[in-house]
């Protein structure tokens, strides 16, 4: 009662102010994720070159990302989340998602994964919260949408399928962007905080994986070079789990799903961009071209936004 009367009394000039503030958080998160999201899809693409499986890159972003959870832990204690919604976070966000990308680099180039997986999620956001919240899209955002898809397509009419056998990993990728639409729709259906939803899936992941990858598939690691071990360790459990999560989860609670997706439609452009020099997956004019389009919708989303 104390806070509802708080609430009444607030001035609104503050509380014009907090939700400015809260805003400009949610942008700074989103913006945040294109590089840690860019940074993941590279790693996972030079993965194969390093000798590492697929389901060994799940146990080394699995067992990193339980040690990074510790302190958390420590200092916060146990997310708010019953066990039940806990395991359904970690089925969507901590194996679908992730292995369906290191899956598909294992076959594809970088740029495939960048707009397959990341490129359509602005689409699987929107197919999900359709049919979950029966928010269709339409005016500006589904314009945003259209300007995007043509960005994405004429990335990918240079990228997709320009590597023998690619196509087996690019049909893989869009699973990993749908499972992560279902991620977010049960967090904004249950209103899990940024941190418990990231918690969770990064206590619960490594004791499943773990144990399988022991007993089923951990020999090539320990053939692998040390120190891009490690590395890969620290970024695919610190960096891609903890900080990409709470920081997409953290913007999506500020400035909804569909703006967040919006902003991170830009990682295919920044990921390709990358890999021409780091990987020596070069661009053509029409990828360029969709770069600029895909760049130019997500700032009509963006400004479109509520």
């Amino acid at each position: 009662m104390n806070d509802m009367i708080r609430a009444t009394l607030a001035d609104p000039d503050d509380q014009a102010g907090s939700a400015t503030r809260e805003r400009r958080t949610g942008f700074l998160c989103a913006f945040g994720v294109l590089f840690v999201w860019s940074g993941f899809l590279l790693s996972a693409r030079l993965s194969p070159s390093l000798g590492l499986t697929p389901f060994d890159m799940l146990a080394l972003r699995h067992g990193g990302a339980f040690l990074a959870a510790l302190p958390v832990l420590a200092w916060r204690g146990l997310p708010r989340i019953s066990l039940p919604r806990a395991a359904v976070l970690t089925v969507f966000a901590g194996f679908g998602f992730p292995y369906a990308a290191y899956l598909g680099f294992s076959m594809a180039p970088a740029a495939d994964g960048a707009v397959l997986l990341p490129g359509l999620l602005p689409f699987s956001i929107a197919l999900v919260w359709w049919v979950a919240f029966g928010e269709k899209p339409k005016g500006r955002r589904f314009l945003s949408l259209v300007i995007v898809g043509t960005g994405i397509a004429l990335i990918a009419s240079e990228t997709v399928g320009a590597w023998p056998g690619a196509w087996r990993g690019d049909l893989i990728f869009p699973l990993g962007g749908l499972s992560w639409a279902l991620y977010m729709a049960c967090v904004k259906r249950w209103e899990v905080s940024a941190l418990d939803a990231t918690l969770v899936v990064m206590l619960l992941a490594a004791p499943v994986t773990l144990p399988l990858w022991w007993l089923f598939g951990g020999g090539s690691i320990a053939a692998a070079p040390l120190l891009p071990v490690v590395l890969q360790t620290i970024y695919q459990g610190l960096f891609a789990v903890l900080l990409a999560g709470f920081l997409f989860t953290r913007a999506m609670n500020s400035i909804g799903a569909e703006t967040t997706s919006a902003i991170t439609s830009l990682v295919p452009g920044m990921t390709a961009l990358a890999a021409w020099p780091l990987l020596g997956e070069p661009l053509g004019v029409a990828a360029l071209t969709g770069l600029a389009v895909v760049t130019a919708g997500m700032v009509l989303g963006v400004t479109g936004s509520r």
